[in-house]
């Protein structure tokens, strides 16, 4: 599920643009609330037109911030979708754990430049696979050249055809199945986005500091920041809580789903609203020391690949760029998974964000190299509502 790679030109139309320096810091105190900006709630209700039961937003223009929502939460039930409602939100995970390496290397417990073998000795080899030529940046922005098993339709055979969405992989039973590969080409030889790659920066952040993962997010993130609607699930697969509900492309509910294969890949949960104040933390500069605050926007650059930071992405949004009208740099995180998209993006200079969640990924047209959500341009008139004008 290459949510990066593929959903955000899928669904919403943004290109990939290299985009560098630190974002202005901006006071992220109290904010004025306010009407959401003139097309937004438009483009929330066509997505819901077009096949999405439910969609949520969070908006930020400066200081002034505005929420909405179109469609279902559930559509068993026919609760309405809240803007406060939580959901998956599957590879926006990573720059969670891109956040937290980075503290460590401001620490001075890491380097980035430290291979994997030195922090997880034995654990990435065999096949061509040397875990002594890996570092911990190769990880982060997806040059290592290690191979994805969950781009096989075999490995969620135990969830889409047996039917057990209970059913738990543990992160090194994921990265065994990954080792089996030979490497896609010699670290930082290239880009391919592998979800591999953050189960190892993750098992590197419980070596390092001898706690769990989801611990050390929470600690040095989620708790400084507040977010309190956000949630680090290992095996439970119900989301709790107020809360949409996921569905595949025939409308049948896919909510309950073990996390485990995805743990620090892509195993979270929040709202638009904590995943905004997360971003606007991140990406003014709230969360890590300038040293490290350049290398977290230091996007590497492959022919036909994105331009990727450590867990962000450099985008240019167009508005309207046809007819000669700006395009506006922007850094981009998103996630598709059982369920869920969603899509957050802060403008580079810090004032206006978008965060978008809908509730429909299929996983079984993802493993077909299929559309997994319907097609709409639903997200590129909100993405233009908010980014544009």
């Amino acid at each position: 599920m290459n949510a990066v790679a593929r959903a955000a030109a899928l669904w919403v139309g943004i290109c990939a643009v290299a985009v560098a320096g630190a974002l202005p810091a901006t006071a992220a105190a109290q904010q004025a609330s306010g009407a959401p900006p003139a097309g937004l709630r438009a483009a929330l209700e066509q997505a819901v037109a077009d096949g999405f039961p439910g969609a949520v937003a969070y908006a930020r223009r400066g200081e002034r911030e505005s929420r909405t929502a179109a469609g279902l939460a559930d559509t068993a039930t026919g609760e309405r979708a809240r803007p406060g409602h939580r959901f998956r939100i599957a590879s926006n995970t990573k720059a969670f754990v891109s956040t937290v390496l980075l503290q460590l290397e401001g620490e001075g417990r890491l380097s980035l430049d430290d291979s994997v073998e030195t922090w997880l000795p034995g654990v990435v080899g065999g096949n061509g696979n040397d875990g002594g030529a890996v570092t911990v940046r190769h990880l982060l922005n997806h040059t290592s050249g290690i191979y994805d098993p969950t781009e096989e339709a075999e490995f969620f055979a135990p969830y889409l055809e047996r039917d057990d969405r209970t059913h738990v992989y543990t992160p090194r039973e994921v990265i065994a199945r990954a080792v089996r590969h030979e490497p896609l080409f010699a670290p930082g030889g290239g880009w391919s986005y592998s979800n591999t790659n953050y189960l190892l920066a993750g098992l590197v952040i419980e070596a390092v500091t001898r706690r769990s993962a989801p611990s050390e997010i929470r600690r040095r993130i989620l708790v400084p920041l507040g977010l309190k609607d956000t949630s680090f699930p290992v095996t439970d697969p119900d989301i709790h809580g107020p809360h949409l509900h996921g569905y595949d492309l025939k409308g049948r509910d896919v909510t309950r789903f073990s996390p485990s294969y995805d743990w620090t890949a892509g195993a979270m949960i929040s709202t638009v609203d904590d995943l905004a104040r997360f971003h606007r933390a991140l990406f003014t500069g709230e969360l890590l020391r300038p040293a490290q605050q350049r290398e977290l926007l230091t996007a590497v650059r492959f022919p036909g690949s994105p331009a990727y930071g450590l867990g962000v992405q450099a985008v240019k949004v167009t508005c309207g760029a046809e007819e000669g009208g700006e395009s506006i740099d922007a850094w981009a995180t998103d996630g598709g998974g059982p369920g869920f998209t969603s899509l957050s993006l802060t403008s580079a200079d810090g004032e206006r964000q978008l965060v978008l969640a809908v509730n429909v990924y299929d996983l079984g047209a993802d493993l077909r190299n299929e559309r997994p959500v319907p097609d709409t341009d639903a997200p590129g008139r909100a993405r233009t509502a908010v980014m544009c004008g």
